[in-house]
């Protein structure tokens, strides 16, 4: 018997649902920012081409993005639970008001390199399953990153120290204290905020991936470009509901089970470093972009001694005022799978 999982939807979601009617599963997905690489090279091409031709037209997908419904980023998991859509993806620092162990899967300068943080992402996977079922009523299909989080200023900068005193916008509460940690004045904007903030002196400095803040034009409205990715990895969680999880059949979960992680996962860090090369190119000049005319943005040198100040920030203020927000499983899952990878405990 054929069956279509579409929960309430907005008109963003139906178009096409009259062609896919005969297939025997339809799926409506919420990706990410539309306009970020994540979304555009590796989102769509997954669920809107590989997953139906995989299953040979078995499962279609009907596909958009949060900003494209109109909806906050931080509410995509709440909507996924009350059945507004079957699978939504957002970034976990963007959910950590309501689920805060998820903030542990991208803590600032946990690791700065791409091989690392996917150690990391896949032995937190127990955490943010845990996380996901209690909270949202839903399990996790894939971990994936943007881009590594580093900072645009209007204003010279020649260190990461001279951040100290200025207003820096983060896009989540770690990154927030990270950047008080450090002497920052931290505040927490919507990304499609950031530009038109920048460029009116709200803020001086801004932090996000490299090659989003190339997309958006954010080379447009800051001069200064200091590579450090103090805003970790961008991770994105994508999750299925768990009513839409248990009412397909076996085949269905195992060919998005087989299809997510070669299709969609490897992929993505895969390319993670070219992706941020391609963002300091493309914002700086300096070398081939390939996504356009190219920025001319003044590359600050990342040194030793910012690196060091970075790390101490993580470990004398960041991991403690976490490791105060979650619960003893929570803080037991880490020590035993996640802190052996980057040597750091939490002793309470």
């Amino acid at each position: 018997m054929k069956k279509t999982l579409i929960g309430l939807t907005l008109t963003a979601l139906t178009s096409g649902i009259a062609q896919s009617a005969i297939a025997e599963t339809s799926l409506n997905v919420v990706g990410t920012w539309s306009a970020v690489s994540l979304h555009k090279n590796f989102e769509a091409p997954f669920w809107t081409q590989r997953l139906p031709e995989a299953s040979d037209g078995q499962i279609q997908v009907q596909m958009t993005t949060f900003d494209q419904m109109g909806i906050e980023g931080s509410d995509v998991f709440n909507y996924l639970k009350n059945g507004l859509f079957n699978i939504g993806m957002t970034f976990s620092d963007y959910v950590g008001g309501e689920a805060p162990a998820l903030e542990g899967l991208d803590l600032p300068m946990m690791t700065t390199d791409p091989d690392k943080a996917r150690e990391v992402s896949e032995a937190f996977m127990p955490i943010a399953e845990k996380t996901m079922q209690s909270q949202y009523n839903a399990h996790v299909l894939a971990i994936a990153p943007n881009t590594p989080q580093v900072v645009f200023c209007n204003t010279p900068i020649k260190n990461l120290g001279d951040l100290q005193g200025k207003k820096v916008r983060a896009s989540g509460r770690t990154t927030a204290e990270f950047l008080s940690a450090i002497g920052a004045q931290s505040t927490v904007m919507a990304f499609n905020e950031v530009p038109g903030s920048l460029e009116r002196g709200v803020i001086d400095c801004a932090v996000t991936g490299s090659l989003s803040g190339y997309n958006s034009g954010w080379q447009d409205v800051a001069d200064y470009l200091l590579p450090l990715p103090i805003g970790g990895w961008d991770t994105v969680i994508t999750a299925v509901s768990n009513d839409t999880w248990s009412s397909l059949d076996d085949e269905t979960k195992q060919t998005i089970e087989d299809q997510i992680e070669p299709g969609f996962v490897d992929p993505v860090w895969n390319n993670l470093a070219k992706d941020e090369q391609q963002g300091i190119a493309c914002l700086t000049g300096s070398g081939d972009c390939e996504h356009g005319e190219p920025g001319d943005m003044n590359l600050v040198e990342v040194t030793d001694a910012d690196r060091e100040r970075a790390h101490q920030a993580l470990v004398d203020a960041v991991l403690p005022s976490w490791a105060s927000r979650i619960d003893d499983e929570t803080i037991s899952l880490w020590n035993e799978n996640v802190a052996p990878l980057v040597a750091l405990p939490i002793v309470k």
